[in-house]
């Protein structure tokens, strides 16, 4: 199939591992494509052309929604990816109508851009694919579940193997020691998961940004900033380091000048 017949697609991007991993899946490059366990249409044997990453931003923050991570590192990701990166800008705290007419509004963008599929990172809540289902259904555009079904600890353990980079920037301290906020999702990480945990965190155990790996032209360069305790959650900040050090060569002034 030809890219200008392969249908076009938008990729819900939270700017955390699943969604990283989701944008490589439908590249065609991981070894899930072809182990996941029996995704319903669109199946993943139609190739889509992703277009454009799509993510909520809680405008009184500038931070990506429930992840907290600024605004510029996700930024710096889509650029990193070679997409465009469509923002959606909810208020805070944001009642579900809210949400769901901004929603609406970033489909109908969608639609005028000939999208006609929308890829998602999730696992196996039946919940949260019923509800996405539900509110796609009336746009035609038709939701792509790449990564669904698939065995969550192998997920994490090949997410690691091929590369991919992350930290964690929230967790839920009633699941999971405070201490592991901001640290790396690697194998260590992994093996300090409590009993009940899920390794890719699909109840919201923990979140997190995805700085490196084969579906980004470069990493992203992060620096992990302070840790807090907010509405039950602990959020870990991470700092943008190439932004910083632009930020301390602007300051200094032009190389040769003092």
């Amino acid at each position: 199939m030809t890219n200008a017949a392969r249908p076009k697609a938008w990729l819900a991007w939270s700017s955390g591992k699943d969604a990283a991993w989701a944008l490589h899946v439908v590249g065609g490059r991981s070894p899930s494509r072809g182990s996941r366990r029996g995704d319903t249409p669109p199946t993943m044997t139609e190739e889509i052309e992703v277009i454009g990453l799509l993510t909520t931003i809680t405008a009184p923050y500038d931070r990506v929604s429930m992840h907290g991570v600024r605004r510029e590192l996700v930024e710096a990701q889509a650029r990193a990816a070679g997409l465009p990166l469509h923002k959606v800008l909810i208020p805070a705290p944001c009642p579900n109508e809210v949400y769901e007419a901004a929603m609406a509004e970033a489909m109908a963008t969608a639609q005028s851009l000939g999208v006609s599929r929308m890829v998602f990172g999730d696992l196996f809540l039946e919940d949260v694919r019923r509800y996405r289902e539900e509110k796609l259904a009336p746009t035609g555009i038709q939701p792509v579940f790449p990564l669904w079904g698939a065995d969550t600890r192998a997920l994490a353990r090949e997410m690691i193997a091929a590369g991919l980079r992350a930290h964690v920037t929230c967790l839920d301290p009633r699941k999971l020691p405070r201490e592991l906020a901001g640290r790396p999702f690697d194998q260590a990480f992994l093996d300090a998961l409590p009993d009940g945990v899920d390794p890719c965190a699909e109840r919201g155990e923990f979140h997190t940004f995805a700085s490196a790996g084969p579906m980004f032209a470069q990493p992203i360069p992060v620096r992990v900033g302070e840790t807090v305790e907010r509405e039950g959650f602990v959020f870990t900040d991470l700092l943008h380091e190439a932004a910083r050090q632009t930020r301390a060569r602007g300051r200094r002034g032009p190389p040769g000048r003092r």
